[in-house]
């Protein structure tokens, strides 16, 4: 049952659960509630245009009764007035939530990221976790002071590392997407990205292996090859000696790891990274020899069947008989694909010495070798999955009879 008390230090200590509630005699309103389990809160009751209205003030003993008592002084002036106490600590609210959000780091964990996420489920991940890694000095800063001329600083310092413009440009698309979200959804009133202009891409480089480097590569993807199978040789004896279990014996395989069947398979079939990446087992035929590129997995949407020729259904076969995955080609963790490869194609590369040679760069190889081999172009397009033929049109200049057919038309 309430009690009508002032409201002090010791009727508050004096309260029992099942007094529930206690009116303070001096200030109408004026409250104190307390739970089944002791806690005290204090409210002020009144009406505001004809309507009942609780407004909480605080919970004891975070705040003392004289803080409370002072609390609801202010609210009842303010209800004089003609200023609402509810609708005040509601705007009060608002702007606390938008102050915590104007962060870059705040808005894209708290807000930005579950709804990128849902758009883009294939990308939106790993998108945002590359933004945060590129762009770490503008984390901790308010959105409002995002400005053109320190974006155009940081974009510098990605050209001064040798970045390529089509990498920078990726990296500021997706700060543009945070920063025109946070303006659509009124926590900023606009954004200085709108003012830099992307940097010119080159979209013709055609980065191909000479048969030299293709044999440079070949060797040391083999030479890689065998000094794993010899340091777990090594390692399996110095387990034996001292009694421990020892890990599964590489010698009788094939390949040791995923890396060598995945550069085989990229070089002759011409697959994304992301494409190889996300193959299953069941889009392998290898009574037709075809694999698939399931549509949720192509970059165009559109899914693709593409031949399997000796060298990539041999090292597909071995691969599967070697590697302890049903489900994903090439598996990372237990039941998930394979999502990293940087530190494994780094040290290849150094070990074979090319220079300027991405991973992606196996795909212009494949389409390169094709071109030169007298195959025309609209095949070639549709083995790489391309849209249309102009994106196929950089490989043109390899074919090598174009020139000779176009000048024996004179």
């Amino acid at each position: 049952m309430a009690i009508k008390k002032k409201i002090t230090n010791s009727s508050i200590n004096a309260l029992k659960p099942e007094d529930k509630r206690l009116n303070d005699t001096e200030i109408s309103g004026f409250h104190a509630r307390i739970s089944p389990k002791g806690r005290v809160t204090y409210f002020l009751y009144y009406r505001h245009n004809g309507r009942q209205q609780n407004v909480k003030l605080g919970t004891h003993p975070e705040i003392t009764p004289a803080q409370a008592r002072d609390a609801a002084k202010m609210a009842s002036a303010s209800i004089v007035q003609g200023v609402d106490p509810h609708e005040n600590k509601k705007e009060l609210k608002a702007q606390e939530k938008l102050a915590r959000l104007t962060t870059l780091q705040a808005f894209i964990e708290l807000e930005f990221e579950k709804w990128y996420i849902a758009k883009y489920p294939k990308t939106g991940e790993r998108e945002l976790q590359n933004l945060k890694v590129n762009f770490p000095t503008l984390l901790p800063m308010q959105l409002r002071d995002i400005n053109a001329s320190l974006l155009e600083k940081l974009r510098t310092e990605m050209l001064n590392e040798k970045r390529s413009n089509a990498t920078i440009n990726r990296r500021f698309t997706t700060l543009k997407s945070v920063l025109t979200r946070a303006v659509e959804w009124e926590v900023i009133p606009n954004h200085d990205l709108r003012k830099l202009k992307p940097l010119k891409e080159d979209n013709s480089r055609v980065r191909y292996l000479s048969f030299d480097e293709e044999a440079r590569l070949k060797e040391a993807l083999k030479a890689r090859d065998l000094k794993i199978k010899r340091e777990r040789e090594s390692g399996n004896k110095h387990r034996a000696e001292r009694g421990y279990p020892l890990l599964p014996d590489l010698s009788t395989r094939t390949f040791s790891d995923y890396l060598e069947p995945l550069v085989i398979l990229a070089m002759n079939t011409g697959m994304r990274r992301g494409e190889l990446l996300s193959l299953r087992w069941q889009n392998v035929n290898f009574d037709r020899d075809v694999l698939t590129v399931e549509a949720i997995n192509a970059k165009s949407g559109k899914a693709r069947h593409i031949p399997l020729n000796q060298k990539a259904k041999s090292a597909l076969a071995n691969w599967k008989s070697d590697c302890e995955s049903l489900l994903w080609v090439f598996e990372g963790k237990p039941e998930h694909p394979l999502k990293d490869i940087k530190k494994a194609w780094s040290t290849i590369l150094e070990d074979a010495k090319l220079k300027d040679f991405r991973f992606h760069d196996l795909r212009h190889h494949f389409a390169s070798r094709l071109v030169m081999a007298g195959v025309d172009l609209n095949t070639v397009r549709e083995l790489l999955g391309h849209s249309s033929l102009e994106m196929t049109l950089r490989y043109a200049h390899l074919a090598p009879e174009h020139k000779a057919r176009a000048v024996g038309l004179l």
